[in-house]
C-alpha cells in the first residue's frame, strides 16, 4: 500500500520480462549440460577411452563413466538454472529436470532402437534427469 492507501502494481512489462528470464534460466542450464557432456564425450573419444564415434559403446565401465559425469553435469545444470532464475529457483531446476527427462526419453528410444549399447544406460539417463537437476537446485538453496 502506498501512503495514499492504494495498492502498487507491477509494471505492465514485468510479467513478459520474467517469463523470458525464466525461459533463459532453464535454457542456460540445459545448454551447460549439453555442452559439458559433448565436450567430455569428444575428449574421451579422442583419448581412445571410448570407441570411435558411430560404433556402439558396449563396455560397462565406459557406460558407467559416461553416466557418472552426466549425473554431475545434471547437478551443475540444475544449479545454473536455479541461480539464473528470476524467482523460485527450485522450480526452474525442476523444469530443467523435466526437459532433461523428455529429451533423455527420446534419446533412449533412439539409442535402444539403433542398438548403440546396453539399454540400461539410456534408461538410467531418463531416470536420473529429474533428481540430478533437483539436487542442483537444492545445492543452490543451501549455498
Amino acid at each position: 500500500m502506498t501512503a495514499q492507501g492504494t495498492a502498487q502494481t507491477a509494471p505492465a512489462n514485468a510479467q513478459p520480462r520474467r517469463l523470458w528470464r525464466s525461459t533463459g534460466a532453464v535454457l542456460l542450464g540445459l545448454f551447460a549440460v549439453v555442452v559439458l557432456s559433448l565436450v567430455t564425450d569428444q575428449l574421451l573419444h579422442r583419448l581412445e577411452v571410448y570407441p570411435p564415434w558411430g560404433q556402439p559403446m558396449r563396455d560397462t565401465a565406459d557406460n558407467l563413466l559416461a553416466l557418472a559425469y552426466r549425473i554431475v553435469y545434471g547437478i551443475v545444470g540444475g544449479y545454473i538454472a536455479a541461480r539464473s532464475a528470476p524467482r523460485d529457483p527450485m522450480r526452474h531446476a525442476l523444469l530443467l529436470g523435466g526437459a532433461g527427462t523428455i529429451l533423455s526419453l527420446a534419446g533412449a528410444v533412439a539409442a535402444i532402437q539403433m542398438d548403440l549399447g546396453p539399454a540400461w544406460y539410456p534408461i538410467a539417463l531418463v531416470v536420473s534427469a529429474l533428481p540430478t537437476a533437483g539436487l542442483g537446485g537444492a545445492l543452490y538453496r543451501v549455498a
